[in-house]
């Protein structure tokens, strides 16, 4: 006889981290005070599950970096990278199918691709970015003007599963990025129980904390992931 009992839906993933690892700044206080910086990227994947990559917005690495980005952190790990900025430049979408296949090269440890979209809202650009995006990444645009502040924008990306940074509504994943530090117990709790919800929906969270020369973001991403779990737990 089937059982009439629903099963529990499976919980979504915190990825907490930081923008960037690379920072030597942090050698003796988040990582160890001899480690050479091509260990960096290693020493970070064994206590967050996360980073973001801001550096390919600059410039798109070779298929060949990505590759060995991968070889250095666990299957279980999720690289954000950053849009380069020539893809959406001027009100045109250029180049995004040549992002998307270097991305790839990361296979599961791709998470999100962050659009920035600095100019005022334009419904054409838009259509034009959004009929350009592969349904197999998930995608997250991060809006820099106001005026993209509407529900018909917002209605477009949940019709194709698109995040816009900075919200946990509407997609089956958020993106969130903490850029105004300090950040202190009390608000750090804050965010782990504002993103319960999300989380309990089944939808993945990936945070990130602005980097600064002394090694607090990867520090706040492990307190956050704490206070998720903890949070969860009651």
């Amino acid at each position: 006889m089937r059982s009439t009992r629903c099963r529990k839906a499976r919980r979504g993933t915190l990825y907490a981290g930081s923008s960037g690892f690379s920072y030597p700044s942090w050698k003796g206080g988040y990582y160890p005070a001899d480690a050479r910086p091509e260990e960096f990227l290693r020493l970070y994947s064994e206590r967050l599950p996360s980073v973001e990559l801001n550096t390919t917005f600059y410039r798109l690495p070779a298929e060949d970096q990505f590759e060995r980005w991968a070889a250095q952190t666990p299957e279980s790990f999720r690289f954000a990278l950053t849009m380069t900025r020539g893809a959406t430049s001027f009100g045109r979408v250029q180049g995004v199918d040549a992002f998307t296949q270097t991305a790839r090269v990361l296979a599961e440890r791709l998470g999100p691709v962050r659009i920035k979209v600095p100019q005022a809202r334009d419904d054409g650009f838009l259509r034009l970015l959004l009929d350009s995006l592969s349904s197999e990444v998930r995608w997250a645009l991060d809006f820099r003007h106001e005026t993209w502040s509407d529900p018909d924008v917002q209605r477009l990306l949940d019709e194709r599963g698109i995040a816009r940074v900075g919200s946990l509504d509407g997609a089956p994943f958020s993106y969130l990025r903490l850029r105004d530090p300090p950040y202190d117990e009390e608000s750090l709790a804050a965010v782990a129980e504002g993103m319960q919800p999300a989380l309990e929906q089944g939808r993945d969270v990936y945070c990130y904390f602005r980097h600064e020369d002394e090694p607090t973001a990867p520090l706040y991403a492990e307190r956050l992931l704490e206070l998720a779990g903890r949070s969860a737990s009651r």
